[in-house]
């Protein structure tokens, strides 16, 4: 008797099961040197898991590093972290790593995600060609972010797009991925992009 008062008193109500935060795997991806460690560390609301590794003489022939010079360190395997959106939504993301001799790992890290993030340097948009292309092929909902370098952004999103040859439902949303603000924008905005495609397939 005392052992089923105490499983009881230990088991979770059903209330408390409902209020239990919604869990949402999503991808921070993009080429090279576009920003993903930096939005992951700068959003995440725990000590972010990163895997970088400096940059070394024998990647110079490999990794083209115009327009990124001053970079010293790159992703290997992926960046994790994780983001607690209104209180019922926990994000948990994953950056990819972006040179194009570690995209193998994307399919891995792409099971389960509900949706992504492409991250875009405007300084060099062909970077990033490859992982709007993986998301469109897998019909995994994604949004655009376009990184503003040292605050600045000189398109509007509306050129960038025509640039990108993007579709009309695809967000291009402006973004400094050093702010925390602004990457949350990004994420609340793909989130509200997942429940409308939810609400709208429910109610067809």
């Amino acid at each position: 008797m005392a052992g089923s008062e105490r499983v009881a008193e230990t088991a979770p109500t059903a209330s408390a099961r409902s209020t239990a935060p919604e869990a949402v795997k999503i991808l921070i991806a993009g080429g090279f040197g576009v920003g993903k460690t930096t939005m992951v560390g700068s959003v995440s609301e725990i000590a972010p898991l990163r895997t970088e590794e400096p940059l070394t003489a024998a990647g110079l022939d490999v990794d083209d590093l115009a327009g990124i010079e001053e970079k010293r360190a790159t992703t290997v395997a992926l960046d994790f972290g994780r983001i607690t959106i209104g209180g019922d939504v926990v994000l948990y993301l994953f950056g990819t790593p972006g040179q194009q001799r570690f995209w193998f790992m994307w399919n891995d890290l792409a099971i389960g995600a509900l949706g992504a993030v492409v991250l875009v340097d405007v300084r060099r948009p062909e970077s990033s060609f490859a992982a709007i292309d993986f998301f469109e092929r897998r019909g995994i909902p994604f949004v655009v972010a376009v990184n503003g370098f040292h605050g600045r952004h000189p398109y509007p999103a509306a050129e960038i797009r025509e640039a990108l040859a993007l579709p009309e439902h695809v967000q291009v949303l402006l973004c400094d991925a050093r702010e925390r603000t602004s990457s949350r924008d990004v994420l609340i905005a793909l989130i509200d992009q997942l429940i409308d495609a939810a609400t709208g397939a429910a109610a067809s």
